[in-house]
């Protein structure tokens, strides 16, 4: 797990996305909470199964600290709708299929697999304070030990 500080102290870029059950979420929806952003790859695929399962274990943890855990991939909301519903997280999932959030965030990134190169969602975990400022960044998430690397920075925000 790596820090990154280039958006730290900036503001959460404005989001207006399409979240599972139907609806949007807009940054003022998250205002006045701590908010843990977590940008994953893909719905139901080990690594983001992993991820997403681990935030749902420690999800009462977060929320006793003030803090609102969101997912963030460029699934469809029927997709998101299908992995919720499979594994029961008590978190909304946001769906950005035309990736402005994910960009703005810098992870929108060149992968390569078997040596061929595609466009992919950087593992990426954001803390954003009350205000909406970016306080704490994470690229390339390994997913052993991160969710309570975060929780211990939430903590230590709350």
């Amino acid at each position: 797990m790596t820090a990154d500080d280039s958006l730290i102290g900036q503001n959460l870029p404005a989001f207006d996305l399409p979240i599972d059950g139907g609806g949007n979420a807009t940054n003022a929806d998250f205002a006045g909470s701590i908010l843990v952003l977590y940008l994953y790859p893909k719905d139901d695929t080990s690594g983001c199964t992993k991820e997403s399962l681990g935030f749902a274990e420690r999800y009462d943890d977060f929320k006793a600290s003030d803090a609102e855990v969101v997912g963030l991939s460029k699934d469809s909301v029927k997709s998101h709708d299908k992995f919720k519903a499979k594994y029961g997280f008590p978190f909304p999932l946001l769906a950005d299929e035309e990736t402005k959030l994910i960009d703005a965030l810098g992870a929108w990134v060149e992968k390569s697999m078997y040596g061929k190169k595609y466009m992919g969602t950087d593992r990426s975990t954001f803390i954003v304070d009350r205000d909406g400022v970016i306080q704490k960044a994470w690229r390339k998430v390994k997913v052993p030990g991160h969710v309570d690397e975060v929780l211990d920075a939430v903590k230590a925000m709350a």
